[in-house]
């Protein structure tokens, strides 16, 4: 299974990338945020205020309200206003609850770190005095439904991943195994934290393989 925290891509587009990286990944074997926020909405029947990337707006609009029933909050990358902020937190100040697509701190994009979703949730709600239901990573639940998925129990499960807060101690504490690998996100500190939560470090994806492997 793939568990992605990313909220700038629907997942037609995660899944074509992957088909030209060779992978024919199964769609139901990718695990999105903005799929959790679907069925989150859907099962409730809620419309929300999506402050959210624009390229999710096809996988998400037809969601939206008004009526705003629910703040949802994602990777809006520019559409982080000064407005749209205020908006959402308006609504909240309004009693609707904050459902945040991740608390991600940060990603690496090609010129260097940038800040993801999880400053601005924290913003949110600190200012409402509310506290978030996490849809994507770090939340157990996230991890939990791709074990689901897979017909394992979690201690069967390793999660490979760069970040050690949502991806590496998320999964220990969901009951998994994790690996963290030395390659994107990964900074100098990060392979003692991991180890602290019973992760191991490697080096990249070959090596996590070959030590799953073992």
């Amino acid at each position: 299974a793939l568990i992605t925290n990313t909220t700038r891509s629907p997942r037609r587009a995660i899944l074509e990338k992957l088909r030209r990286l060779g992978f024919d990944f199964p769609p139901e074997l990718l695990f999105t945020p903005s799929q959790a926020v679907r069925n989150e909405l859907e099962a409730t029947g809620t419309k929300a205020y999506m402050l959210i990337h624009p390229n999710l707006r096809e996988e998400l609009g037809d969601l939206e309200g008004p009526p705003f029933e629910a703040v949802v909050v994602g990777d809006a990358g520019e559409a982080f206003t000064y407005a749209n902020l205020n908006r959402a937190f308006r609504l909240l100040m309004e009693g609707c609850p904050l459902l945040a697509m991740g608390r991600t701190r940060y990603f690496r994009e090609p010129d260097g770190l940038s800040l993801d979703v999880g400053p601005f949730v924290a913003a949110l709600e600190y200012a409402a005095g509310v506290e978030a239901v996490v849809l994507g990573k770090p939340a157990e639940a996230f991890f939990l439904a791709a074990v689901r998925v897979l017909g394992c129990e979690p201690p069967e499960v390793v999660m490979v991943g760069d970040d050690v807060d949502s991806d590496v101690i998320a999964a220990r504490q969901a009951g998994l195994q994790a690996l963290l690998v030395r390659t994107g996100k990964y900074r100098p500190g990060d392979d003692e934290k991991a180890k602290r939560y019973g992760a191991g470090t490697v080096d990249d994806i070959r090596a996590a393989v070959e030590e799953i492997l073992r």
